[in-house]
């Protein structure tokens, strides 16, 4: 009884001694508890983070492989294509395309896609640039899921046996070489194109984030790669152009200089054939006309130094417009002369023309045309000549009457309100008509009874490059001339009015002519510099029959030589051509000016140029006289008479 007491005693402390034991060990459990449930939280998030590291990773291969990809070429193409490629193995796509905008910016067009397709129903695939998604697109700073029934959706998922699955789109700017541009800044519009991606239809696949942060990564490179290609085609675009543009500068260049030699050779051609010997026709017969000729004699030496002087003025316009390639050189030589001695010489010249080709020549001036005038003598003799040149080839047989009148508006009833004054003797001016024309045979008359009837001048009636030179000229004389022509559209009249100022007094040219007579200069000591022989032994004899006593050298260094030696008490005039090939003349006066004595001579200057820089060159190296070619008695004879009495 004892013993069972003691076990039961033994059994109850026991007991106790447990329940004490779990009152401290059950909240140890509790927190043990907790914290394992704690730890196998932390050990699923750092799962989490170890899987998107590894996506994250992934993701970066994927980019550092497509990249690579993408720059080994810099054809746009190429890059957009392996772009497709490589974008579908990473992404298991079923498809990808890239629509860009056409040249009008209107509508996005299909130009590359995956699926191979027929290259028509390719670029036919296109959707308006105003579509919501489009514009959604462009305005969205990341990738854009796109609804099943978008037309980009359709347009790019269609051509498939499979159905597609979600489709997602991107931007992707185009820049060009305008959007780096330095300077201002100013605004670019940015045109953007549109990568679309479809996945499969064949499960419940969907668009994950780490699969959209690929997508934008690459979207950014395929950009960067587009706008690298694009800076180096529009630059390669723009060295070719330069390159062709080089080629045509070098080739006009060389036509330039062709041009150049060719104009150099004209004008040699022109100097030495044409105008060296016309100066010297003119030297020569501007000493006939001193001699004692008989009134036929001199109406022939008279007429052909006339006629040589319109050809002297031709061949200077010719050389001065092809050196300049511009007619505005075209200069006037105002000067006073007598109208009806002029209107007589062309008169004759007309009528030389008329007997050669046959034609009958009629000529009238009436009493109330001035004689003494100021004007281009040798201008309107060319014109006039030209005029009659011009009616005798448009014709075989007929009249030529050429009528002098004075013209008036009122009368002759023709609108010249072109003319900035009127025809007024008492103003000081006179305005002179010249009618010429052309009529059949049998029309013929007197010279006392021409008769014009004047018909307006038709419109579009062309004369040619001939007659607009002329015109030209005319207008810068103030001038006006037209032609009528006849019912063939041949020119049968052709009238031309000019403004003189009258000059009723003696001009002072004849004054200095009755002045200066030869024994002005009887035992005038002269050094002649010409390297033309037949033009320096023409110069000479006009100084002879002068009274001068010349001395002549072929070269510049002969006259430096011959005038260093002998001293300048031995000559007292030195004219120097200007245009000598071995030394010119303004080299020559500016070593002569180095040899200055006390008496230092005249200079004076002999030039074919109508520059009138000529003037002023000479004045500045020491040349006090200039005489223009051709050299005729009278001009040297009042050149000299000037120098010599300003000196």
């Amino acid at each position: 009884m004892l013993s069972l007491t003691i076990s039961k005693f033994f059994t109850a402390l026991v007991s106790f001694a447990t329940a004490i034991t779990l009152l401290t060990l059950i909240p140890q459990l509790l927190r043990i508890k907790v914290r394992e449930n704690f730890l196998r939280i932390k050990a699923r998030e750092l799962d989490r983070e170890v899987g998107m590291m590894k996506m994250q990773e992934e993701a970066s291969w994927h980019v550092r492989m497509l990249t690579q990809e993408i720059r080994k070429s810099l054809d746009r193409h190429t890059i957009l294509y392996t772009t497709l490629v490589e974008l579908s193995n990473t992404l298991g796509l079923q498809n990808c395309a890239v629509w860009m905008p056409s040249e009008d910016k209107k509508e996005m067009n299909l130009t590359h896609e995956l699926r191979l397709r027929n290259p028509s129903d390719l670029y036919s695939s296109s959707v308006a640039i105003d579509d919501p998604d489009v514009l959604e697109i462009k305005e969205a700073e990341g990738v854009k899921i796109l609804r099943p029934d978008s037309l980009l959706s359709s347009a790019s998922g269609q051509g498939s046996a499979i159905e597609p699955g979600p489709v997602a789109a991107i931007r992707m700017p185009m820049l060009k070489v305008s959007n780096f541009k330095g300077g201002t800044p100013e605004f670019i519009q940015t045109h953007y194109a549109i990568l679309v991606l479809v996945l499969p239809g064949d499960n419940s696949r969907v668009w994950s984030s780490h699969e959209l942060e690929i997508v934008e990564v690459v979207a950014d490179q395929v950009a960067v790669a587009l706008s690298h290609a694009s800076v180096l085609e529009e630059s390669q675009l723009m060295r070719d152009k330069l390159e062709e543009q080089h080629r045509a500068l070098l080739i006009e260049k060389e036509n330039a200089l062709m041009a150049s030699e060719a104009r150099n050779s004209f004008q040699n051609v022109m100097s030495q054939g044409m105008r060296r010997p016309i100066h010297s026709i003119l030297g020569l017969l501007s000493m006939l006309q001193q001699d004692k000729l008989s009134p036929e004699q001199r109406l022939i030496v008279n007429t052909m130094a006339k006629t040589g002087g319109v050809v002297s003025t031709l061949i200077n316009d010719v050389m001065d417009i092809s050196t300049v390639n511009d007619d505005d050189r075209l200069t006037l030589e105002m000067r006073s002369f007598q109208l009806h001695s002029m209107i007589k010489e062309v008169a004759s010249v007309a009528r030389c023309l008329c007997d050669c080709k046959g034609f009958g020549f009629g000529f009238q001036i009436e009493n109330v045309v001035p004689d003494r005038v100021v004007g281009d003598e040798k201008r309107i003799f060319q014109v006039i000549l030209h005029v009659v040149a011009s009616l005798l080839n448009g014709c075989d047989e007929g009249f030529v009457a050429f009528r002098v009148c004075s013209y008036n508006e009122d009368k002759d009833g023709l609108d010249l309100g072109w003319i900035p004054w009127q025809s007024n003797f008492s103003d000081g001016y006179a305005c002179m008509k010249f009618e010429i024309g052309i009529k059949k045979q049998e029309n013929s008359g007197s010279s006392s009874s021409l008769q014009f009837f004047h018909r307006p001048n038709s419109k579009g009636f062309d004369m040619g490059l001939s007659f607009s030179m002329c015109k030209k000229i005319v207008q810068m004389m103030q001038g006006n001339i037209w032609a009528i022509p006849n019912p063939q559209g041949l020119p049968e009249t052709i009238i031309l009015v000019l403004q003189f100022q009258l000059q009723p007094l003696t001009p002072i040219s004849e004054i200095i002519h009755t002045a200066s007579s030869t024994s002005q200069f009887k035992g005038l000591r002269v050094l002649l510099a010409e390297d033309d022989t037949i033009n320096r032994a023409i110069t000479r004899k006009l100084l002879e029959k002068l009274g001068c006593q010349v001395t002549s050298v072929s070269s510049g260094t002969q006259c430096i030589s011959l005038f260093g030696s002998f001293g300048s008490p031995l000559y007292q005039v030195i004219i120097l051509d200007l245009q000598m090939s071995e030394m010119d003349g303004f080299d020559i006066a500016g070593k002569l000016r180095k040899l200055r004595s006390r008496s230092w001579p005249v200079i004076l200057a002999l030039t074919a140029s109508e520059e009138g820089a000529v003037w002023e060159k000479c004045l500045q190296s020491g040349i006090t006289g200039l005489i223009h070619k051709p050299v005729v008695i009278n001009a040297l004879r009042d050149e000299l008479y000037r120098v010599l009495h300003n000196t």
